[in-house]
């Protein structure tokens, strides 16, 4: 390994300099000085997960660096935020080992946890999330089964198996000629290009990397003069420009990762703009029982070659409303947009208006079988004997169990990588994504689940306690979350939903169907015995520790706590009453209370919920969930802590389960 010396060293730095003052080269870490960033760098300082995700979705750039040089994902491990730091590399956060900024990340990790995060994610390569996007794309050059490709190209001696939408989207000719003929299924190239030429520009059609070496010599056919004469006039014919130049700026290293990958992001653009065009504006909604009468011809100007069915949820208390002359079954931009597609008829209504039930309606989305193959799911359908793989006049129906919103989100992934979830869909794209075995869509819903699905809650509890925050509206039923976790087997959703319990429990102990959830995770376990713990019930024990024993972290505190203990118990003992006595002695002697019964943790008819949670302190007396004085605050961390552990055993003894 050639090692440089500090004047070659400084004379590359100065080129790298130059080349990104004019904007030939960009910088991996660019400085930002926008409000939007700068909300992302104050949330990974203070692990607010939800903020984070948020600023992602909006586009802010996670790679960029403040006024102090740092990233946010440095922020994150300096701040010892272990799942802000996961949702960063996730979200294709670069960490390259041998560059100063990620050095810096891997040195200022707060604690191991984090470090051998970095170290296991691969931390000596950048991340590219597109990178499994363009290397389906690439695939479908070269896979033969399940046949995918609609057009045929021949040359002197070779042929391409390839796609029209694929073409059409990447090449403004193809674009043009097949908007005028898509029907064609043969295309002959001119024999002076040759077939090396043709075979480089497809690669770069279809994502894949172009070559440094172009090929050439004896016994291939062509010189290299040839074929770089060859890739010149074929990148001219097919308008793509790009190429050559790429091809001509091969020699400089971070040239060509930058190249290659503002590409894929081109090309990624590119074929979204298209599904948007096509797929999603010629989307048919149409009543579900004439859904199955759909004849949608082979040959179509969209390159369809399947039809992806979604069912509306059945509302039984849906309201009945008046039908008049002015509704329209199937919509579209028009009716001449379904190019012709028998439907049946489209029934007439009456001119008198009356009261009917809003019948349930389908939506059809028209796609490409390569773009499906992304999902194992369709791969095994399309590989096997089953009806839809087998080839007919018309296009097969494929029904997937979902929502057309969910179904439109899932088909949005497959075509473009973006996972744009709404947290209302975000269960139900996660089921579906179970159904359909597409992993990283699964694990981007956890993620959306597992940090918008937070609502204020902090991720370490000593910033910000839970008890005083504003309610707020949830978006999503935790129980549904929960039992979507343990369906799918998610350990994310898993640890997000103990979380979140341990962070409320005070609001969620006393609630039927949270006693009904436990008792299902205890009969997760076959087999059980008397004496096995519960999963979900320890994961809770183990976060609601959490939330209370970083109250008392802070340096110097564990050694005032130890001095001033027994004054501080007293007093809250003397003012919160005989019950509460008997609970601050099992704290001082480090056990638990004999009896953790209802009559032993509430006072009068003081419970959980007649508290004012807003108003701790009332009169300037510090009051415990219980609505007792205590001495302060450290005192009524500690009794909380030991009135909701109480609350579980009471809720094991009524389950009549000993955990």
């Amino acid at each position: 390994m050639d090692i440089l010396r500090k004047h070659q060293l400084e004379v590359s730095l100065h080129e790298e300099q130059k080349l990104i003052e004019n904007g030939r080269l960009k910088e991996d870490s660019p400085l930002d000085m926008s409000d939007s960033f700068g909300k992302l760098c104050e949330a990974c300082r203070k692990g607010d997960l939800k903020s984070c995700q948020e600023m992602i979705l909006e586009g802010v750039n996670i790679n960029a660096r403040d006024q102090f040089d740092y990233t946010p994902l440095i922020l994150a491990s300096l701040c010892g935020h272990y799942e802000v730091v996961q949702l960063l590399l996730e979200s294709g956060a670069l960490c390259e080992r041998d560059t100063f900024q990620g050095e810096r990340c891997l040195y200022n990790a707060l604690n191991d946890k984090i470090r051998n995060l970095l170290l296991s994610e691969d931390y000596s390569k950048s991340r590219d999330p597109l990178q499994p996007f363009a290397a389906h794309i690439t695939s479908l050059l070269s896979r033969g089964f399940p046949k995918t490709s609609d057009i045929l190209v021949t040359t002197s001696g070779e042929s391409f198996q390839l796609h029209k939408y694929i073409l059409s989207a990447r090449s403004p000719y193809f674009s043009k000629r097949l908007a005028v003929t898509s029907a064609t299924i043969l295309w002959k190239l001119p024999s002076v290009i040759p077939p090396q030429a043709f075979e480089i520009a497809m690669k770069y059609i279809y994502l894949g990397e172009v070559p440094a070496d172009v090929g050439g010599g004896p016994g291939t056919g062509s010189s290299e003069e040839e074929i770089l004469e060859g890739i010149d006039k074929i990148t001219e014919k097919l308008e793509i420009r790009s190429l050559w130049t790429g091809i001509l700026e091969s020699s400089d290293r971070r040239l060509v990762r930058q190249r290659r990958t503002e590409e894929v992001e081109k090309g990624r653009n590119q074929l979204e703009e298209w599904f948007r065009e096509n797929v999603l504006r010629h989307k048919v909604l149409i009543h579900t029982s004439n859904a199955d009468d759909v004849k949608w011809d082979r040959d179509n100007s969209i390159f369809a070659d399947v039809l992806l069915r979604a069912d509306e949820p059945e509302n039984d208390h849906e309201p009945e409303e008046p039908a008049t002359d002015s509704q329209v079954i199937i919509t579209s931009d028009s009716l001449s947009d379904l190019m012709g597609i028998p439907v049946g008829p489209i029934p007439q209504a009456s001119r008198s208006p009356s009261r009917i039930r809003a019948a349930r309606r389908s939506v059809l989305f028209p796609v490409q079988r390569a773009m499906l193959l992304r999902s194992d799911f369709f791969l095994a359908m399309f590989s096997s004997a089953f009806r839809e793989a087998q080839a007919s006049e018309h296009l097969q129906i494929v029904t997937i169990d979902c929502s057309p919103d969910v179904l439109e989100v899932i088909l949005t992934y497959l075509y473009t990588e973006k996972t744009d979830i709404p947290l209302e869909l975000a269960v139900d794209v996660l089921l579906a994504a179970d159904l359909l075995f597409i992993e990283r869509l699964k694990t981007k819903a956890a993620v959306v689940l597992s940090t918008l699905g937070n609502g204020s809650m902090p991720q370490k509890s000593f910033q910000q306690d839970v008890a005083d925050l504003e309610p707020e509206e949830e978006v999503i039923n935790i129980y549904d979350v929960v039992r979507a976790g343990w369906f799918t087997r998610v350990p994310r959703i898993e640890e997000f939903a103990a979380r979140y319990f341990a962070h409320r429990l005070e609001s969620y102990i006393e609630e039927p169907e949270f006693a009904e959830l436990i008792q299902e995770s205890a009969l997760r376990i076959q087999g059980r015995q008397e004496t096995d713990s519960i999963e979900l019930l320890d994961e809770i024990r183990y976060y609601l520790s959490e939330r209370f024993r970083l109250r008392f972290e802070d340096p110097g505190l564990e050694e005032m706590m130890d001095e001033e203990a027994a004054a501080s118990l007293d007093a809250a003992t003397y003012d919160a009453g005989p019950d509460t006595v008997k609970i601050a002695e099992h704290l001082g002697s480090g056990s638990k209370p004999e009896n953790s019964g209802d009559e032993q943790l509430k006072t009068g008819s003081t419970s959980l919920h007649s508290m004012d949670k807003e108003q701790p302190m009332l009169h300037g007396e510090v009051r415990t969930l219980d609505g007792e004085v205590a001495g302060d605050e450290f005192a009524e961390a500690a009794i909380n802590y030991q009135v909701l552990l109480g609350k579980i055993d009471t809720l094991l003894e009524s389950l009549k389960l000993d955990a």
